[in-house]
């Protein structure tokens, strides 16, 4: 199999077109963006939880619960925005 050449692609091109049609590609391209800016968000929040996660102390049993965390789809992009509950050690049985 060799590369695919300029026909190849515009004939790709022109089948993708026609199976979803012209209106329905926008917003599957803008879809498939903000699908790919919340795995980054996601992404970079675990990887700072990671960093945080190990403390030097154990937690003290009468401590504070930290303040629920936000996780945004983007920069600047509140309405998206959706509050993160913390999972708890203590849990009802």
């Amino acid at each position: 199999m060799g590369r695919l050449g300029p026909t190849e692609i515009i004939l790709i091109l022109v089948v993708v077109i026609l199976l979803f049609g012209a209106k329905k590609l926008p917003d599957m391209a803008r879809s498939l963006g903000k699908s790919a800016r919340i795995l980054k968000s996601e992404a970079k929040a675990m990887k700072a939880d990671d960093q945080q996660s190990a403390p030097a102390d154990p937690p003290q049993a009468g401590t504070q619960e930290p303040a629920a965390r936000t996780i945004q789809a983007a920069p600047g992009d509140v309405t998206s925005a959706r509050p993160v509950a913390e999972p708890s050690d203590t849990t009802k049985r």
